[in-house]
């Protein structure tokens, strides 16, 4: 495919790659960890991990305000763009500021981490919506997991950095594994903002033709209103959203409880560190091999077999007592879950009207979020009420069971005819 290949993919490409450090060196490792042992650590382990299921899900349900809003907005003036730069550098500026935070002051870690988390998930609502200025249709499903893949090979590489920092501080003239998370911190802001050029740069903006007049935010909740009405009357893209809705909660949820998980267990922070760190360099191939996939047999049963391979390791998990079980659920998760992510994306955007990408990648965003509020809900319930790890995962078996039914009823294809209004 060297059609494919070419400097607007790549370059759009370049901001899985920036971000994704986020994702996986703090929002997977690095805050959780810290959560535990040194912004709680006078706390019980349920207490912290409470305290962070609720963070999450404040700062997508701010996300989950503001992401259709953003999106209408963006698509009035072309400023997609714009808006993706700055909600970058209040996500990797709150992500270097967590450096700088001492022990025991978790109500300041957790501020940070709400703003640094809105700045990712809200920046993602503007990059999403770029896929369809980048390529055509009939690559959207290689090019979104091409990104994916990028993501995790940058996000990887920043974390074996970051791995190597906390087994030998030493080596980088850092006194403990403490200050090396903590300037681990501040190298995955530095990298976020870094990285990020390229696609400002080199990725074209379609502007359309739509005026707004008056008040630009009374316009676009008007035209967010329209939108709901709008989605409603695309049965298939309804029925996608409505599974996505469930199976991505759960996703998301084994992706940010996955070392609080672990630590809970009674296993080391460097084997927690060092199996996250697999399960992002399986993730590479796996990524990629997914986008070869979903090209060739279509994004739907992808998506089967990443959602099997999610119940089968939360059952899993259940029984989990030995580290080494901890590292296979590691590899196994790392096989699909960037996979679950593409195939999403390109799946949803061969789904939509193409002349509307900012408006309806802001619903997807926001349902997206909304998701991501209900898998931080159930867990911090399901902590409050048991105090063994071991059931937190258990209710997310239903989220991925129901995902996977509803999405056998979406249509796939390309083009704005799949989406024709009921």
């Amino acid at each position: 495919m060297p059609e494919l290949l070419n400097r607007r993919v790549l370059s759009w490409a370049c901001y899985d790659w920036a971000n994704s450090s986020f994702a996986l060196s703090v929002l997977a490792v690095l805050f959780p960890l810290s959560n535990q042992t040194f912004w709680n650590a006078d706390g019980t382990g349920a207490e912290a991990t409470a305290r962070l299921a609720w963070i999450t899900a404040a700062a997508s349900t701010v996300v989950v305000l503001i992401a259709p809003v953003l999106g209408t907005i963006a698509d009035a003036g072309g400023y997609r763009k714009r808006f993706l730069f700055v909600l970058s550098l209040v996500g990797a500026g709150s992500t270097a500021a967590l450096g700088f935070v001492g022990a025991g002051e978790w109500p300041a870690a957790l501020a940070f981490y709400l703003f640094a988390s809105v700045g990712y998930y809200a920046s993602t609502v503007f990059y999403d919506s770029l896929l369809v200025d980048v390529t055509e249709p009939r690559y959207y499903s290689a090019a979104s997991n091409i990104a994916f893949a990028a993501g995790y090979l940058g996000g990887a590489i920043l974390l074996a950095v970051h791995t190597y920092m906390i087994v030998s501080p030493g080596t980088f003239g850092l006194a403990d594994a403490t200050s090396a998370i903590r300037v681990a911190f501040v190298t995955v802001g530095a990298w976020w903002a870094v990285f990020m050029l390229p696609t400002l740069l080199f990725v074209p903006e379609t502007r359309l033709l739509k005026a707004r007049v008056g008040n630009v935010i009374k316009a676009a909740y008007a035209e967010l209103r329209d939108t709901a009405r709008q989605i409603g009357r695309y049965r298939n893209i309804v029925v996608f959203l409505a599974a996505y809705w469930l199976y991505i909660g759960g996703v998301f949820t084994v992706i940010f409880m996955a070392a609080d998980f672990g630590r809970r267990l009674g296993f080391e922070q460097q084997d927690l560190v060092m199996a996250l760190l697999v399960t992002n360099f399986v993730g590479f191939p796996a990524t990629l091999l997914y986008a070869w996939f979903g090209h060739r047999f279509g994004p739907k049963l992808g998506l089967y077999v990443a959602l099997a391979a999610y119940i089968a390791m939360t059952l899993w998990a259940i029984f989990m007592k030995d580290v080494w079980q901890f590292y296979v659920m590691a590899i196994v998760i790392g096989c699909v879950q960037g996979g679950v992510q593409g195939l999403s994306r390109s799946l949803y955007a061969s789904l939509i009207p193409r002349h509307l990408p900012g408006e309806f990648f802001g619903f997807y965003s926001t349902l997206t979020k909304f998701a991501h509020v209900l898998g931080p809900i159930l867990v911090a319930i399901t902590a409050t009420i048991f105090e063994d790890p071991k059931w937190v995962l258990l209710c997310l078996v239903p989220l991925f069971i129901g995902g996977g039914l509803m999405l056998a009823a979406v249509r796939e294809g390309t083009g704005d005819e799949l989406s024709a209004p009921r």
